[in-house]
């Protein structure tokens, strides 16, 4: 390997390295914040606003969504097309896994993951806590078993919601902070011309 190819390798890890252990305290408030009121909404709407209701509004994997979408907002896997369309594809496909494979858990288990990081691949909504949501409708408690697709509805997609309009709000409170990302949201532009152009005539 040339020496300007490996120096130019090590500044970038050094430069990688330096962002990655950098303290900013701005950051670190807003990334707080922003996921206790999200994550906090949806614990409340679980444990106190509606307790007396057979509802289901809190599961393992929106912990998981909160680091992505609150904690590293400019990464492609936190987008908003990412964070719902990841969940709700995941909670279909882990839900309907469930139904066909109701008693066989060590083949639903893998078979609801993998195919939910296939679909998500193929919709271009690749979003890692997606695969918990599948393994959740397939491993979870008989509660969320019967509810069925209502699981995809509430919830994922609810849940989704919550957590989204937190980040629209707290991601957006700084100069620093943008979210959506600008990247991302110039690919979406980007799909919607190349859309249009395909459809017509």
């Amino acid at each position: 390997m040339p020496i300007k190819k490996i120096k130019r390798n090590y500044r970038k890890a050094r430069y990688v390295f330096y962002k990655e252990t950098l303290i900013d305290y701005k950051e670190h408030f807003w990334a707080f914040v922003g996921s206790f009121i999200g994550l906090g909404t949806i614990a409340f709407l679980q444990y106190k606003a509606l307790t007396e209701q057979d509802i289901v509004f809190l599961i393992g994997s929106f912990g998981a969504s909160c680091v992505l979408v609150y904690g590293v907002i400019q990464s492609p896997l936190a987008q908003p097309r990412n964070l719902i369309g990841g969940h709700v594809i995941s909670a279909i496909i882990g839900v309907t896994v469930q139904k066909l494979l109701p008693d066989i858990l060590w083949l639903a288990a893998p078979l609801a993951v993998s195919l939910s990081i296939v679909f998500m691949q193929i919709t271009k909504t690749l979003h890692p806590p997606g695969g918990a949501t599948a393994l959740i409708a397939v491993t979870a408690s008989p509660e969320i078993k019967e509810m069925g697709y209502m699981y995809v509805v509430t919830p994922v997609l609810t849940g989704c919601l919550i957590l989204l309009a937190a980040a629209l709000i707290f991601n957006n409170m700084t100069k620093n902070r943008q979210y959506p990302s600008p990247l991302a949201v110039s690919k979406i532009k980007r799909f919607r011309r190349q859309f249009k152009r395909s459809i017509k005539p």
